[in-house]
């Protein structure tokens, strides 16, 4: 009589305990649940952010390098487009070439900047009446007496402008390299530094020849 009475207290005891064991699983296992769903949720989000601010983030240099340099890239591509017709030089005329091929570009990836930014885009070329504020750039007359240049005339006449335009250029570069922030514009800056100091020297060298 006890030996059967002691069989169901064990039995009962067990299960208290196997009931106890999976009580405390199930709670490891919701606790777990939603830690790791929070660490896997919260961990993309800040990849992203971080990957995002860079691009977004800009100062007042890096908005007036790109306001500045796209008028001044314009009137470059303008002279550019007179070497077609007028100069007589071979490297003259691809050097031109080069030129425009270069600067058409940058200008629209500086475009797109400015309205990713919500600045303004500057407006009427190289008239917009900033003209004296960017170094190197040419004035109405310069441009007036290089379009009613030719021939040998026009390859001189372009490549003396052309370097001033290009310093100014470099100069403006600069500034932006040592003032800005963002990442693109000032890789930017770097490469038309880079690209324009090259092209100096070569149109000195066509100065020398002609």
């Amino acid at each position: 009589m006890f030996t059967n009475m002691r069989i169901p207290a064990a039995t009962a005891a067990a299960g208290a305990v196997l009931a106890l064991v999976a009580g405390c699983g199930g709670a490891d296992s919701g606790s777990t649940g939603p830690d790791m769903a929070t660490m896997h949720s919260s961990a993309p989000a800040t990849t992203t952010t971080a990957a995002a601010s860079p691009t977004a983030s800009f100062n007042d240099a890096d908005a007036t390098f790109a306001q500045m340099m796209i008028p001044h890239h314009e009137q470059a591509v303008e002279m550019a487009d007179l070497a077609e017709t007028r100069a007589s030089d071979k490297e003259v005329k691809e050097l031109a070439a080069k030129i425009k091929a270069a600067q058409d570009p940058e200008i629209q990836t500086m475009k797109g900047w400015l309205t990713q930014w919500g600045k303004p885009l500057p407006s009427g070329g190289m008239d917009h009446g900033m003209g004296h504020d960017m170094p190197g750039m040419m004035s109405a007359d310069d441009m007036k007496k290089l379009e009613a240049a030719k021939g040998a005339a026009f390859d001189r006449q372009f490549a003396e402008l052309m370097i001033a335009h290009h310093n100014g250029a470099i100069e403006m570069a600069r500034t932006e390299q040592s003032q800005g922030s963002n990442a693109e514009a000032k890789e930017l800056a770097k490469t038309i530094e880079s690209a324009q100091q090259a092209e100096v020297a070569q149109m000195r060298k066509i100065l020398d020849r002609l």
